[in-house]
């Protein structure tokens, strides 16, 4: 099979996504930043941090799956690697979505959204004091720098040597991106872990989890692997990958979401939750009250619901996988069950000092319902806007990153591969 390189790109359509990106990302998020005023400080930044969350894991899955294609040495995968890539490329301009968190920590406010930048709060907790070496302003800012330089240098080297190939043709690209795949996807591990723990897990600082980091891993998959769907399928229908992308590979496509998505998303989950409800140690069981509680409650039945038993049902068969209407609207559901999965991590808040004084669960429960205790359940228009803005800019970086090269690699190596590719 042969591919016609004039419908690889994404011509005037490419400039029109751009367009309605960057409405969407600037529109949203100043919307965001005008609602704050009314919705106050703390409600503001707690949104911001959800939103640039959810930008982050989608990108940072993209680089998950460009650099795995190339450490497994895939042939099936070429022709819808450039998709991958151009959500990756975000992550070189992405850090400017970092600064304000940064600037708000390194000046001394990020109390308003993290208890252990609070000194006062630090000199009367004992538990807080000996995780201060760790969780203070200065290093947790030297950190998220550092993560920032990782996905950029990571992103640049990939994306760069991927659409140079185009037009050299070197094959020696594919060998360098395989040699450096085992490393990068090393210290894609290592900062994606560290990076969840900072930004979402020091949340609750006194809360802690070994698996909170694969778990995050779990929820950026889900959000890449449904986005990527989604988007081969409007360039699918919009006659811009010809032949290139078949249902051969969207059938590869739903297995992946379907395997860390939705199995590999609800295993981490359940045993995260099980080894902590059968340890039954209140430091550790804190966390999980306030999303058995109030609207999060409903909101954690959700996810059980939308986010494996609904989508395990529909991509456990082989035929639905190879059906586009049916793998294009269950990727667009994964997509919005991922923003309420990174929601419902971000938003509660636990209730530390009536957890000390309860007499009992039910006492707790009582006091939320009652209204006298606060777990965090007040969405606001502002986490709408602001999911709405980055996801917006998302968009336009990936249509930014593409609009000058083939949306298939059109001289990689193995493209006869994926182009001849039939799953058995």
């Amino acid at each position: 099979m042969s591919i016609d390189n004039t419908k690889m790109q994404l011509g005037t359509m490419g400039r029109g996504l751009m367009g309605a990106g960057l409405v969407l990302g600037v529109g949203g998020l100043g919307a965001t930043i005008a609602l704050a005023s009314m919705s106050g400080a703390a409600a503001f930044w707690k949104a911001y941090l959800f939103a640039v969350s959810c930008a982050f894991a989608i990108c940072l899955g993209g680089l998950f799956f460009v650099m795995l294609q190339y450490i497994t040495r895939a042939g099936w995968s070429v022709t819808v690697r450039r998709t991958a890539e151009g959500l990756a490329a975000n992550l070189k301009w992405m850090w400017v979505l970092l600064v304000p968190l940064v600037v708000l920590v390194w000046s001394g406010n990020g109390a308003v959204l993290y208890e252990w930048a609070d000194a006062k709060l630090v000199a009367g907790d004992v538990l807080l004091q000996k995780k201060a070496a760790y969780l203070n302003p200065t290093f947790w800012c030297i950190r998220t720098i550092a993560y920032a330089v990782v996905w950029f240098l990571l992103a640049k080297f990939y994306v760069g040597h991927s659409i140079a190939q185009d037009t050299d043709g070197d094959i020696g690209r594919t060998r360098a991106m395989q040699t450096l795949a085992p490393i990068g996807i090393l210290l894609y591990a290592i900062t994606q872990t560290f990076a969840s723990i900072d930004w979402i897990m020091s949340l609750q600082p006194t809360w802690f989890s070994t698996m909170f980091g694969v778990y995050f891993f779990a929820v950026s998959c889900t959000g890449c692997f449904a986005t990527m769907i989604v988007l081969l399928m409007v360039l699918k229908n919009a006659g811009r990958l010809g032949d290139a992308v078949s249902k051969e590979h969207f059938h590869d496509m739903g297995k992946l979401l379907f395997a860390f998505g939705v199995v590999f998303w609800a295993y981490i989950g359940f045993s995260q939750y099980m080894l902590i409800w059968y340890a039954n140690i209140p430091v550790e069981t804190g966390w999980f009250f306030p999303r058995q509680m109030s609207g999060w409650a409903n909101v954690s039945w959700l996810l059980i619901i939308g986010h494996f038993a609904l989508p395990f049902v529909v991509l456990v068969s082989r035929w639905p996988k190879r059906f586009r209407g049916i793998i294009g609207a269950i990727a667009l559901w994964m997509v919005l069950m991922f923003v309420v999965d990174v929601y419902w991590l971000v938003m509660p808040v636990v209730p530390t000092e009536a957890l000390v004084n309860a007499e009992s669960y039910d006492a707790i429960k009582a006091a939320v319902n009652a209204g006298e205790v606060s777990v965090g359940w007040d969405p606001k228009l502002l986490d709408l806007t602001a999911i709405l803005g980055t996801l917006g800019l998302v968009l336009a970086g990936w249509a930014f990153a593409l609009r000058k090269c083939n949306l298939v690699p059109v001289r990689d190596p193995r493209l006869p591969e994926a182009l001849a590719f039939e799953n058995i």
